[in-house]
């Protein structure tokens, strides 16, 4: 079966599909993961054959002002400045990024699967006349009565019929500008006006797509009006390179004494990483703690010492199972691995879907209360590193969990729904 896999995105949101595609490469398939040309290294590494997306769009993020916006938290005015400021760069970089999905679908699937905030994904699979398969990697994408979009469980609830409007609002926007999908859809791949709203969760003759949520349902129980099309399969955790060896320097600080504390903020570092980095060194200080810190894409700025390793990344398979505690930006994939590793976590959210998980691992009792990014201080965060590192029925619920999680194996689920979709 060939099967087209379409990301797009920061690490967290295009890693879980490498791992899928490794699945279904390993299951006999024949997959190609459409992605941003920055990710086509870790593809190789997998041998997972890889189609670039233009990624314009993501370096327009690397800008001083999305940077700025971003450190404030996207707040809906510094979002819609920088939005404003940099328009026609990101109509110019959206182009391409669609000219090259065109490319990618035109080397035919039997399949298409795809994140449901990627409105233009299952445009391709109409073309080709094949099925789509929806991908979300966080829960509050289906419609549910009981909360709203991208929000889960044990969020404070809207009345049910606000609950499921919510999700409509979500879909439109999470898309591109409508005025260059439609344009892309008639002229570059000849497919008839669209009759109605973006709903990702639909094939085009109305039926109900399949949806495979790749995450764990001990964390995110299915809802009472769950379709049967709709599946929570565990994450899609990718396994760190079979070619990948740690530096030797890493290894000697691990061994050199106790378990270390991991931190890492993903991309959300915003304009002012050097200050992220005296941030946590002196958290690690007052909290009598080694540490290793990973850049990650925001690349946070820190000085290596004898109680603190700096690393520019490494996979977190290898890495989490070895530390006290993982004190990260709770997006999903990170939060998964964390959970997978059976470790504490220490959460500091920023945006978007980053809230969901923070106070969902809280409410688990594998973590302290979410540290909002934007208002983090190095004492706060001694603190509740503190707190993760030395709470006894903290670490003993992420064993448990963890534990769980891991006896799920939601690559080779997904890999089995596909199959029969």
């Amino acid at each position: 079966m060939r099967v087209l896999l379409i990301a797009y995105g920061t690490r967290g949101d295009v890693q879980p599909y490498l791992a899928l595609a490794a699945a279904l490469r390993a299951a006999g398939h024949r997959p190609v993961l459409a992605a941003p040309a920055r990710y086509e290294r870790a593809a190789a590494s997998f041998e997972v054959p890889f189609a670039p997306l233009d990624d314009g769009l993501l370096a327009l993020r690397d800008e001083p002002l999305f940077r700025r916006a971003v450190g404030r938290g996207m707040r809906p005015v510094a979002v819609a400045r920088a939005a404003a400021r940099t328009a026609r760069e990101s109509m110019r970089a959206a182009a391409l990024m669609l000219r090259d999905v065109a490319k990618a679908g035109a080397g035919g699937a039997d399949v298409v699967v795809h994140h449901p905030g990627l409105q233009y994904a299952p445009l391709v699979a109409e073309k080709l006349g094949v099925p789509s398969v929806v991908a979300p990697l966080q829960p509050g994408w289906v419609p549910t009565s009981e909360f709203r979009a991208l929000r889960g469980q044990g969020a404070s609830s809207w009345p049910g019929w606000a609950n499921r409007a919510s999700y409509r609002v979500l879909y439109r926007l999470a898309a591109l500008p409508r005025g260059p999908i439609r344009k892309w859809r008639q002229e570059v791949l000849g497919l008839p006006p669209s009759s109605g709203p973006y709903n990702p969760l639909l094939l085009p003759d109305g039926s109900p797509a399949t949806v495979l949520q790749a995450y764990s349902r001990h964390l995110f129980p299915s809802t009472s009006d769950s379709s049967p099309s709709v599946h929570t399969t565990g994450f899609w955790f990718l396994p760190a390179p079979a070619s990948w060896t740690p530096p030797p320097r890493l290894t000697a600080f691990l061994e050199a004494g106790p378990p270390p504390v991991y931190l890492g903020f993903g991309s959300m570092v915003g304009a002012e990483p050097a200050a992220t980095g005296r941030l946590v060194a002196e958290a690690v200080r007052r909290a009598g703690v080694r540490a290793v810190v990973a850049a990650g894409w925001g690349g946070v700025q820190i000085t290596s010492s004898s109680e603190l390793y700096f690393v520019p990344e490494v996979p977190h398979a290898w890495l989490f199972p070895r530390v006290a505690a993982i004190v990260h930006h709770s997006g999903g994939g990170t939060s998964g691995a964390a959970l997978a590793a059976g470790r504490p976590q220490v959460l500091c959210p920023h945006l978007s879907d980053q809230p969901l998980w923070a106070n969902r691992m809280h409410a688990l009792g594998v973590a302290p209360s979410p540290l909002p990014f934007r208002r983090l201080t190095a004492t706060a965060l001694a603190s509740a590193i503190r707190r993760a590192v030395d709470d006894p029925s903290m670490a003993a619920a992420a064993d448990e969990l963890g534990r769980l999680v891991r006896a799920e194996d939601g690559t080779s689920a997904a890999v089995s729904l596909i199959e029969r979709s």
